[in-house]
């Protein structure tokens, strides 16, 4: 978790004015407000917290981006990047959240920042191994075990595997823990028959979601 904070701060060191202001894979989010919203894991506490889902009328998620946004208003990218780096070796997570958490919130939003930008950030096989068997199973990210079942996703740089079936979705791990995620920037690098419904399910839970 350490690593992957500071190495994400020495990446975000390379972006200009404009790219502070590019919209990310976050929906309605920028850039700046994703590097705000990576220096709250080691801030929240239940109690402020469950204050800002109550005005965001139960949603955890508005209300994360309500206070990533108050965050990127208040700080530049300068400030939130320092904070990045001081509190980059802070264990702290809300509870309910689990330990793997805070690393996988970093691999999978660092992507969401790099990616629109058109640049090229590396997810370590070794750290995103866990993460992603984390992120499989975890009600958080809606199931993916359940959301993908009948297919198998097989990560063509890693000892990593799941699912059953015979429809198989293949690619780098990194692009697997963005589809498992939510992302569907994370197909386009993956091949094998299942790719095809896989996004028709992402995109049918998208519109669910929407509804």
């Amino acid at each position: 978790m350490r690593a992957e904070r500071l190495d994400l701060a020495d990446f975000l060191e390379s972006l200009d004015r404009r790219d502070w202001q590019a919209r990310s894979l976050c929906p309605g989010w920028t850039v700046h407000e994703v590097l705000a919203h990576l220096t709250l894991s080691p801030r929240e506490t239940v109690g402020p917290t469950l204050v800002r889902v109550a005005r965001a009328r139960g949603s955890f998620d508005r209300a994360n981006a309500d206070w990533a946004r108050e965050l990127a208003a208040e700080f530049s990218p300068a400030d939130l990047l320092a904070q990045l780096r001081a509190t980059a070796g802070v264990d702290h997570r809300l509870a309910l959240s689990g330990a793997l958490d805070p690393l996988t919130d970093i691999l999978v939003h660092g992507q969401d920042i790099a990616r629109p930008l058109g640049r090229r950030r590396e997810m370590p096989p070794a750290r995103v191994t866990p993460a992603l068997e984390h992120v499989w199973s975890s009600v958080f990210y809606g199931r993916p075990d359940k959301r993908f079942n009948g297919l198998r996703f097989i990560a063509t740089d890693a000892q990593w595997s799941a699912g059953e079936g015979s429809s198989e979705v293949r690619g780098p791990i990194g692009d697997l823990l963005l589809v498992a995620s939510g992302r569907a920037a994370g197909l386009a690098n993956l091949t094998g028959p299942g790719v095809e419904d896989a996004a028709a399910r992402m995109q049918r839970r998208r519109r669910a979601a929407a509804a």
